[in-house]
């Protein structure tokens, strides 16, 4: 992630990533003040088996870009909002990260959306993993579940069809 300020949001896909028993790194660097430390957590990443990476950042929100240059693995862009006080409220850094030069992809979740770049990464990885696989489908019925209660509970409640 980009700064401290971050994590409140990323704990979101901490959250996902440990209740699937996904094994992760994070740290804070940035694509403008600490360029030389993204290319060495990139490459420690990739001697340490990292298959995925997720970068978390706001406003020009260029750390998944930087990453992704520097990798040929699937990068993640989780855009922020702002903590400072702005008008576009998190824009700036979709834009930033969905906008990339061809040859260089980063998938990008919703402003904010650390919680789907995890449920991203799972779908990534469970693509060689059988387990991984069949937890994520079994994560995907309960949502199912729920939401059919939801509905039950709406139509209980007086709620017309």
């Amino acid at each position: 992630m980009g700064s401290d300020s971050d994590m409140p949001i990323v704990a979101e896909a901490r959250n996902v990533l440990e209740a699937f028993g996904i094994p992760f790194a994070a740290t804070i660097r940035s694509a403008h003040r600490t360029p030389q430390d993204v290319g060495l957590i990139v490459a420690d990443g990739e001697v340490r088996g990292c298959q995925v990476f997720i970068a978390a950042a706001g406003m020009a929100a260029h750390l998944a870009g930087a990453v992704a240059a520097l990798t040929v693995k699937p990068v993640i862009a989780i855009p922020l909002t702002s903590t400072k006080e702005t008008a576009v409220n998190g824009l700036d850094a979709l834009l930033s990260s969905v906008q990339m030069p061809t040859g260089i992809p980063v998938a990008t979740v919703a402003i904010n959306g650390a919680a789907n770049a995890a449920y991203l990464a799972i779908a990534i990885l469970a693509l060689q993993d059988p387990s991984l696989n069949q937890a994520l489908r079994e994560h995907r019925v309960k949502l199912e579940s729920k939401t059919r209660e939801k509905a039950k509970a709406l139509k209980a409640a007086g709620w017309p069809d």
